[in-house]
């Protein structure tokens, strides 16, 4: 009998505090330039402001999660969100707003990275990372149909920061301590990162395709009204469908699980979203920029829940998780201006065939990470002495929990010889040559 998979819910609602800033940010942005009478530009970089200060916890907390404590860090993280985004949301002072933006960028990071770290050490983290998306989709979605009717230009940020106040109760279920096993040997912090190249080269790609995805998401109102001339109640209710869509999405990828692996759903889901860009950005009407913008969101959350596995993978620690989760950032938060400054020079068809492009190049290197951390299983007694690495893909192809095969470093392990009583040793002219044609097997 298998024991029942218990669902980490104060992981799944961290996550969501975490993850909710930077899918409300076009209607941040939208609400800050309508209700504080900034320019396109300087709302633009207020909501920058807030991902690049996420992205930058990310980046200084990846390695001290264990050292700090879970539960301690999510709470800092929490109150960091409720305080930033709170304050943010009752002034109208542009600088105490963009410093509340600031602040509550720091604490969603810091919510994200917890959270990315503690997924990692899940026995099934593409499970809970699916459910996770599920939880921040349906939110936002909710965001997305009630903010229209209300007026104030805080509305969105006074909504993160209810969130994160509505977790709290939920850390007290975190440990203390380090997540997951305790290794022995060298302390947490001086444990080497594995996979250095693959998590490079997936941190790099995950820069680019998450730019991408963000610069079309940036200058789609624009599309629908200025290009698909459509009314502003019309696109919202399309971006409305298309959050639903984007749940269904999520769905599908929690109930294809493993099954097709990781490959095929990130490097065939990326040419798919390519597609669904150009679409969208060259749409003329109802009927294709419906189509474009809902495709696209369907697919989105079903490779981003792949990704995210895929980071998970690469290290039990989720040190990996956070500095991929980290660099995405960084690409959401340049994908606005990329949108706008592609969209000004040469139109949004051109940008369309560009951002499209970009993703087809990103989705050869990251099929090959996924490719190469989570190969075929192994035949039994495959597994080297030197490396490790057969070992390790056996575990991320066959749903194993990564580190649970400890890879063997460099150093050859010893060979011990266990004689056994009144067997004589043969002697060595016993032995015969080994003959080349002989059949596997014979004697």
């Amino acid at each position: 009998m298998f024991a029942p998979r218990t669902t980490p819910w104060p992981l799944v609602a961290l996550f969501t505090a975490g993850y909710l800033a930077p899918y409300l940010l076009p209607t941040t942005v939208g609400r800050l330039e309508r209700g504080l009478g900034l320019s396109a530009t300087q709302a633009g970089a207020v909501g920058s402001a807030l991902l690049l200060s996420s992205a930058t916890a990310g980046f200084l907390l990846a390695s001290r999660v264990e050292r700090a404590g879970a539960r301690t860090l999510a709470r800092l993280g929490l109150v960091l969100a409720v305080i930033g985004y709170g304050g943010a949301a009752l002034t109208s002072a542009v600088p105490a707003v963009v410093a509340g933006a600031v602040v509550g960028g720091l604490g969603s990071g810091t919510a994200t990275t917890v959270a990315a770290t503690r997924i990692a050490a899940e026995p099934d983290p593409h499970r809970a990372s699916t459910l996770g998306l599920l939880s921040v989709s349906a939110l936002a979605g909710v965001v997305y149909l009630t903010v229209p009717h209300l007026p104030g230009h805080g509305l969105t940020l006074a909504a993160i920061a209810l969130t994160a106040l509505a977790v709290w109760p939920l850390t007290s279920r975190l440990p203390a301590g380090t997540p997951g096993q305790r290794p022995t040997g060298p302390a947490p912090a001086t444990v080497r990162l594995p996979h250095r190249r693959s998590g490079l080269v997936l941190a790099g790609t995950m820069l680019l395709w998450s730019l991408a995805q963000n610069a079309l998401w940036g200058v789609s109102g624009r599309i629908g009204v200025g290009q698909a001339h459509l009314s502003e109640p019309t696109v919202g209710a399309v971006f409305a469908v298309a959050l639903g869509a984007g749940l269904l999405g999520v769905l599908t990828a929690g109930a294809l699980g493993s099954r097709l692996g990781r490959a095929l759903p990130i490097g065939g889901g990326t040419v798919l979203i390519a597609g669904c860009i150009a679409l969208s950005a060259s749409a003329t009407g109802l009927g294709s920029f419906a189509a474009g913008e809902i495709a696209w969101n369907t697919i989105y959350p079903v490779v981003l829940s792949y990704l995210i596995g895929l980071a998970a993978s690469l290290d039990p620690r989720g040190r990996w998780a956070v500095l991929v989760g980290s660099a995405s950032s960084l690409g959401t938060a340049a994908g606005p201006l990329t949108g706008s400054v592609l969209s000004a020079q040469a139109g949004f068809p051109v940008m369309g065939a560009v951002l499209g492009t970009g993703l087809l190049l990103v989705a050869l290197p990251m099929t090959a990470v996924a490719l190469h951390t989570g190969g075929r299983p192994l035949l039994p007694g495959a597994i080297r002495r030197r490396g490790g690495h057969p070992a390790a893909l056996v575990a991320a192809a066959t749903g194993t929990p990564t580190g649970a095969v400890p890879e063997v470093g460099a150093q050859e392990q010893p060979v011990v010889e266990i004689p056994l009583d009144g067997t004589p040793a043969p002697a060595r002219r016993a032995y015969g040559t080994a003959a080349a044609a002989q059949s596997p097997g014979a004697s």
